[in-house]
């Protein structure tokens, strides 16, 4: 009479190394690369105005796209880097 316990208990080990080989085979997988001319060069530099932290923006998919966030706040255009 034990012996369903054990089958059930392998079948559900087996569906469970399954499911985590196939989540870590998603995640395994690269970002793909977007298509060519879909990004832009930008040499923008913004500034947190709360705690002063900095990003240098390179590529984008604008000519003057929307400032990042930091702090739950919008970061402030420093300068076009030159």
């Amino acid at each position: 009479m034990e012996w369903w316990k054990v089958l059930v208990g392998l079948v559900a080990a087996f569906a469970i190394l399954r499911l985590g080989f196939f989540v870590l085979r998603a995640l395994a997988q690269p970002v793909p690369e977007p298509d060519p001319g879909e990004l832009r060069r930008v040499n923008l530099k913004y500034r947190c105005a709360v705690c002063g932290a900095e990003v240098k923006m390179t590529k984008a998919g604008e000519e003057l796209p929307e400032p990042p966030r930091h702090c739950l706040e919008d970061m402030d255009l420093v300068a076009p880097i030159e």
